[in-house]
């Protein structure tokens, strides 16, 4: 019988760390309990799950992930100047999450790039877009569900 490898139809228990091409650490489970998923149910990234496919328990591997197989480029409408009285009341800095909702209540995060007494930049960006991430994997478990 031959080791389940990771595919379509699996769940896999790993360890992993993202960095940025210059190496700031984002995410690791290494000092934590391993990370547990089903391939293809929409939690990671597809461009993350395509690179584990044909792993197995014990494989270790790091590999680098595009914007466009991670959190897509950065794109510049998604930056909004908004007036200021639309933050009434809240205490502003440069990095600050805010979170709207859209027309069908779904929250929108963004972070505040800029501001002043009368208008307030916005970006709704993933943070990570744009950016090319890089993932150490290793693969403790792989189960066909």
């Amino acid at each position: 019988m031959s080791e389940q490898r990771i595919g379509s139809d699996t769940q896999v228990t790993l360890h992993f760390t993202l960095s940025l091409e210059n190496g700031k650490q984002v995410d690791s489970t290494f000092a934590k309990q391993p990370a547990t998923f089903k391939v293809g149910d929409g939690n990671l990234l597809p461009g993350f799950e395509q690179q584990l496919f044909g792993l197995k328990a014990g494989d270790k591997r790091t590999f680098q992930i595009n914007p466009e197989q991670g959190f897509g480029q950065h794109n510049e409408q998604n930056v909004q100047i908004m007036p200021r009285n639309q933050f009434e009341g809240m205490e502003l800095s440069e990095g600050l999450l805010v979170i709207f909702n859209d027309a069908a209540k779904t929250e929108l995060p963004g972070i505040v790039k800029r501001f002043d007494d009368r208008q307030v930049t916005v970006d709704f960006n993933h943070p990570l877009a744009g950016k090319t991430l890089t993932f150490d994997v290793e693969i403790f478990d792989v189960k066909a569900v």
